[in-house]
């Protein structure tokens, strides 16, 4: 197909942006840890069959392998889910999905402190402050005042970061695992540390107010976003590389927003907005050099 490329980046695109409207309404039956354990516990399931299909090999052997797939597991599985779900108790689905859209500016920021391969240079200087007036525009809606903290927004930043450290970390480990089966066993991993988290530390409720809605936003996230959007993005992984799959973070906050204001009924200020494009300024800084080998290779 002529525009297949287009039409998965289209649909990863609306998988992964209305997860975070679908976060939001199933917080309404779910306590959100236990409700980030199961998502994970059922697109594990699904991962690891996938994995063991379309993989030559399935199973961790190494202890570097190991020590990847937890790594993974905690940081990028059951930390940055545990603080955003947490965190969209209070924040609009919209809001969460354009400070997770930081994400890979941490990652690049991050990735140039620890990899040794990795040099700090000015566009890294400009893409994270940029990002960071982004953030701080964010932190306080309506004024700029610095004092102000919102400890929900912040929990969602948290959330990007320790995605950020786990992509960064896996990296450094770097084994030749197939990516199918390092995210299969990272979200087995991390399902089991939200689960323990949830139960013996939160001791949340297991007495669930269950019904239509939120069963739906829980299969929703299982199989549409975690699942059918890890093998989209695995596919464009591969056929694009890892800048313009990046752009699917930049993409996924216009449909969590659309869906939030037409369907939870959700505001979009304007200084949500302006922290949207300095955040996405910052990626394209961060990013200038790759960018511009990419267009060249359109060309």
């Amino acid at each position: 197909m002529k525009y297949k490329n287009l039409v998965f980046f289209v649909m990863l695109s609306i998988a992964w942006g209305t997860a975070f409207n679908a976060i939001k309404v199933g917080l309404n039956s779910f306590p959100p840890v236990l409700f980030a354990g199961i998502r994970y516990s059922l697109a594990g399931a699904i991962m690891l069959s996938y994995a063991y299909l379309v993989t030559d090999r399935f199973f961790p052997k190494s202890k570097e392998e190991f020590l990847q797939v937890l790594v993974a597991g905690f940081f990028m599985i059951a930390c940055y889910h545990s603080f955003l779900f947490v965190g969209e108790l209070k924040v609009t689905s919209s809001v969460a999905s354009i400070i997770v859209s930081l994400s890979p500016v941490l990652t690049t920021g991050t990735s140039k402190i620890i990899l040794p391969e990795e040099k700090i240079d000015l566009n890294l200087i400009i893409g994270l402050l940029l990002g960071l007036i982004g953030v701080i525009i964010l932190f306080n809606p309506g004024t700029l005042n610095i004092l102000k903290f919102d400890f929900y927004r912040f929990l969602i930043f948290l959330a990007a970061f320790s995605f950020a450290i786990g992509s960064t970390l896996t990296r450094f480990i770097d084994t030749d695992m197939p990516p199918e089966s390092l995210e299969a066993w990272a979200m087995v991993t991390g399902t089991l540390f939200m689960l323990i988290t949830s139960q013996v530390f939160l001791e949340e409720s297991l007495i669930l107010d269950l019904n239509v809605i939120s069963v739906g936003s829980l299969v929703y996230l299982s199989i549409i976003s975690s699942a059918f959007g890890f093998l989209l993005y695995f596919n464009l992984l591969r056929e694009l590389g890892p800048i313009e799959v990046n752009l699917v973070s930049y993409s996924a906050p216009i449909f969590a927003t659309l869906l939030g204001i037409f369907l939870l009924k959700e505001t979009l200020s304007l200084n949500t907005i302006i922290a949207f494009l300095f955040i996405f300024i910052g990626f394209i800084s961060l990013k200038k050099d790759s960018i511009r080998r990419e267009i060249s290779k359109w060309r």
